[in-house]
């Protein structure tokens, strides 16, 4: 990833700043304070032309000046350093040269305009309203869906892979974020730390009843308040994530933006961050190499010490194995029909997948632990297995989630030959896959295919889940796919009144 993220409690770091919102913003509070670029000058020692460079975006201030320019102006520095822009006019001015800046001006051989004062908001409008439309049209004409959402998952999955699923950046900041919060290196992240925390970032958590059905949490940006549903509908266990999963957002500095590949990923480092937070690397460590030399590694252990849950806890596994202890492992959440949801690995595992790398969607083979869990004596205890495969032999664990309708299941394996260093390797179950052979199990037998090949109709269970998340066609700005925007929208200015 590359990126600083740095725990930083107040201020602007240096990867938000943008030189053309800071110009508009410095104009929009210099003629506030209803003074001419020559008086501020005057007052900062400056020549006018260096502040008219400023506020066209034609070159970057220092701090210094910056705090100067602040109090000439009567404002703070925060008001001439934040991301928004100051009034329509500006953002209007901002989207105009965005707009100007895209292929299809050049293509078109359209001419520059410049957005100067004597242009009228109203034309300005209709132009970017104009781009506006081009985009969803363009987008609307080429848009197949479930494209973007496979591309984006399969490109993430790989890059994960080649780093082991470990993201050292992610890692620093969640240390920072502890020690910021004073944990003390052991056990479970408190109540007391995680609001400390929240707090430490300008932010109030609130539990309410309404809130989004689409959502798990809403964050009102402008009254710093993370609304998070009530216990009766969201634990205790299951809040410390989510409420980390939001501020991970803000400690990493993620931007807005319409991609869905940069969505994806940054649902990922959310996700991993509150991990890093509620598990910590030094203390997981330590706890996992003691499991190790133990030869009892336990998916279930790190989720009772660390006050976690099992998918969390899984999920953390595969963080930290191959970078500290030299074990190789996949990942699966599958449903009840073998239906995978999200996958990872690097042991060489025999994933289900379309040519162009896709899992989602795919359903493993019947012989699978993930699947024979839920047709074993107790499903509800966890199912130890080997699978001699066409790839080799893997061992895993599988969990099976009890409270979610329909139920799904966690399972976490590795290969035979490391199978040693975990708890239940010691199973007697072994099956055989040989898929994708369809004589494995993806298709039924001569004899059963005749005998009901004209007498079966069966009709398909309704699998919402499986494109609730992709991007919708013709929808321009969805920032977040899945979620209904009104609802959000309504929700918060109930809360705001």
């Amino acid at each position: 990833m590359g990126r600083d993220h740095a725990f930083v409690e107040s201020g602007v770091g240096e990867s938000d700043f943008d030189r053309r919102i800071f110009g508009h913003r410095l104009r929009h509070y210099r003629k506030r304070a209803g003074l001419t670029l020559k008086a501020v000058g005057e007052i900062v020692d400056r020549p006018s032309p260096y502040l008219s460079q400023l506020e066209n975006g034609h070159t970057e201030p220092r701090l210094s000046m910056i705090n100067s320019l602040a109090d000439a102006l009567g404002c703070s520095p925060g008001d001439l350093m934040s991301s928004d822009a100051p009034n329509r006019r500006a953002e209007l001015e901002l989207a105009l040269e965005a707009a100007q800046s895209d292929r299809r001006t050049g293509e078109l051989n359209l001419p520059y305009i410049r957005p100067s004062a004597k242009l009228p908001d109203e034309v300005l409008e209709h132009i970017v309203n104009l781009h506006a439309a081009l985009d969803v049209a363009e987008k609307a004409a080429t848009y197949r869906p479930g494209d973007e959402a496979r591309r984006a998952n399969a490109e993430l999955r790989q890059s994960m892979r080649d780093q082991n699923n470990y993201f050292a950046d992610i890692e620093t900041a969640a240390a920072e974020v502890l020690a910021a919060a004073e944990y003390p290196g052991v056990g479970p992240v408190s109540e007391r730390m995680l609001m400390d925390l929240a707090g430490r970032m300008g932010f109030n958590i609130e539990r309410v009843q309404d809130i989004p059905r689409s959502t798990r949490s809403v964050s009102d940006l402008r009254n710093r308040t993370i609304y998070i549903p009530q216990r009766n509908s969201l634990s205790t266990r299951s809040a410390r994530s989510v409420v980390l999963q939001t501020i991970g957002h803000f400690v990493l500095k993620h931007q807005d933006s319409d991609d869905f590949s940069e969505y994806v990923r940054q649902r990922v480092e959310s996700n991993y961050f509150a991990a890093a937070v509620l598990a910590p690397e030094a203390a997981a460590v330590d706890f996992l190499k003691a499991a190790h030399e133990a030869r009892d590694i336990s998916v279930e252990d790190l989720k009772e010490v660390f006050y976690i849950s099992y998918e969390m806890a899984a999920h953390r596994l595969t963080n930290l194995a191959t970078k500290h202890l030299d074990l190789s492992l996949h990942f699966l959440r599958s449903d009840d029909e073998g239906v995978i949801w999200k996958a990872y690995e690097n042991d060489g595992v025999p994933l289900p997948a379309e040519p162009d790398g896709t899992i989602e969607g795919q359903r493993l083979c019947r012989e699978w632990g993930t699947r024979q869990a839920f047709e074993s004596e107790d499903a509800y205890s966890l199912h130890y297995q080997y699978t001699d495969t066409a790839h080799g032999e893997f061992w895993c664990v599988t969990y099976v989630e009890v409270d979610r309708s329909p139920l799904d299941a966690i399972t976490v394996g590795t290969t035979g030959e490391q199978a040693m260093y975990f708890r239940g390797s010691d199973t007697m179950r072994l099956t055989v896959s040989k898929c994708p052979d369809g004589l494995c199990c993806r298709q039924p037998s001569d004899r059963q295919a005749e005998r009901w090949r004209r007498a079966a109709w069966p009709s398909a269970r309704d699998r919402s889940h499986v494109v609730s998340g992709l991007p919708t066609a013709g929808v321009p700005f969805e920032r977040f796919p899945g979620v209904d925007m009104v609802e959000v929208f309504e929700f918060l200015d109930r809360h705001e009144q």
